[in-house]
């Protein structure tokens, strides 16, 4: 018989998530329950829905990810949402890709190196402060509850030198907030609405220029 808590995490089969995943993201899950009595991961509120509003709604970004992609950079990773998510699926898809973890907090940079040893993940985790790092690489940036879009704009345009994609969450005011950085900034994008909160959007950007 299935486990019903991995069965909770069939929404993601339509991204192309297989069911062999699921158990791991489970397994991530119940660590980041657990590691949160003694460091602050996630909120202690969200702990019984955390398998919507943290795995599944960092899953979820998947589908935009395209596979021959070489590094991935999450550039507050945190307790690893959604970095730690998606190197767990791309590791199941059997994929090459790295994945860069930026986390200037020691214990989380501690924690994010116990998952990703235990899951046997292409993960590097640097424990630094992203603001202060230039000249940076990634075929694709993500971001997830880090910063507002217009800080993330120009910490990305400012520190990277190379990058392809960046795909972000924006939450309930999403559309204005994107409507106002159009003002200040030049850029491709794609929507995708959320599939754990109809009030968020995922944009992915190309071709992020200042005007």
């Amino acid at each position: 018989m299935i486990d019903s808590n991995i069965l909770n995490y069939s929404c993601l089969e339509p991204l192309n998530v297989s069911r062999e995943t699921f158990p791991d993201l489970e397994e991530f899950r119940k660590i980041i329950i657990e590691k949160n009595k003694s460091i602050n991961l996630i909120s202690r509120q969200t702990e019984q829905i955390s398998k919507e509003r943290h795995i599944i709604d960092s899953a979820q970004i998947v589908d935009l990810i395209e596979l021959n992609r070489d590094i991935c950079t999450d550039i507050g990773s945190g307790s690893g949402l959604p970095g730690i998510v998606l190197a767990i699926i791309m590791k199941h898809k059997k994929s090459e890709m790295k994945f860069k973890l930026y986390e200037k907090s020691f214990h989380k940079s501690n924690f994010l190196k116990e998952v990703s040893n235990k899951f046997n993940l292409n993960v590097e985790v640097l424990q630094r402060d992203i603001f202060e790092e230039k000249n940076l690489s990634s075929d694709i940036i993500v971001a997830r509850a880090f910063k507002p879009l217009p800080v993330i704009l120009n910490l990305v345009h400012n520190n990277f030198n190379f990058f392809k994609e960046v795909i972000l969450f924006l939450g309930k005011n999403g559309k204005e907030i994107l409507q106002d950085v159009l003002k200040e900034w030049k850029f491709e994008y794609d929507e995708k609405k959320s599939i754990t909160n109809s009030d968020s959007t995922i944009l992915k950007i190309k071709n992020l220029k200042k005007i």
